[in-house]
């Protein structure tokens, strides 16, 4: 099972809209960063996002290229100050490619929880609009196997 852990693309400042959209520098990260994820085969079930309005554009944006067999939707657990011990006990369940789209600190505690065993490892770095693809063995250990963000893409 591979896991996509998506942070947000970059929204606008609180001060021009408290609702935090994406800002266009974010919309058009996200596009590049989806077109990537499509032209490289990436196929998910799910899109899976936090009830923020950043997660959920970012997530249609996902979506849009991508086109998951199943759906993208809401859901809870992925606000930044969630536990992410309510994902990683899903997780266990969960047989098919996912994508998570949420915040900070939230997929880094997740990440490392993952990886490591505890949420204190700040082993991986998200940057906004950037996507960590975890791996989940048949013995349920998670590996790191890479990392994208918008500003690598051309």
């Amino acid at each position: 099972m591979n896991l996509y852990l998506v942070r947000h693309a970059q929204p606008k400042a609180k001060e021009e809209d408290s609702q935090r959209s994406l800002s266009d520098q974010g919309r058009a990260d996200i596009r590049k960063v989806a077109a990537h994820l499509g032209d490289r085969g990436i196929e998910v079930s799910r899109i899976l996002h936090s009830s923020k309005l950043r997660a959920r554009q970012t997530a249609e944006a996902l979506s849009e290229r991508l086109h998951p067999s199943g759906d993208t939707s809401e859901t809870d657990g992925l606000a930044p100050l969630d536990d992410p011990t309510v994902w990683s006990g899903r997780l266990a369940e969960i047989q098919e490619n996912i994508m998570l789209v949420g915040h900070l600190p939230h997929l880094g505690l997740l990440a490392d929880l993952l990886l490591a065993g505890e949420t204190d490892q700040q082993g991986v770095s998200f940057k906004p609009g950037g996507v960590v693809c975890l791996k989940r063995d048949e013995e349920g250990r998670w590996s790191l196997r890479w990392t994208v963000v918008p500003e690598i893409l051309q």
